[in-house]
């Protein structure tokens, strides 16, 4: 029985030169807003207020990253009990199917 290529045994991860520059991405945009904000002509109220927005945009980002992946993950996991029971019904009709 062929398997589907998006569920190979092997997981394969983040090679360590994307890791270091998604962290570096994330920090050197965080950063340079930060000290954009920092810099604007305006009062210290409105400088806040732009510091909790991008805050906030920060924080839904990850929650909205981390829900996605957390989906993906129980769709996958969901689609590889349903081939097994799939599976398992042809194995009870007719043994010859996986041998």
């Amino acid at each position: 029985m062929s398997r589907s290529p998006h569920h190979s045994a092997v997981k394969q991860g983040h090679s360590g030169a994307w890791i270091i520059q998604t962290w570096l991405s994330f920090a050197l945009s965080v950063g340079v807003t930060t000290v954009g904000i920092w810099h604007l002509p305006v009062d210290g109220w409105q400088k806040a207020f732009l510091g909790m927005g991008l805050l906030f945009s920060v924080g839904s980002t990850f929650t909205l990253s981390k829900t996605v992946r957390d989906q993906h993950e129980q769709e996958s996991i969901t689609a590889r009990i349903d081939e097994a029971r799939v599976t398992k019904l042809l194995a009870e009709v007719d043994p010859v199917v996986l041998k």
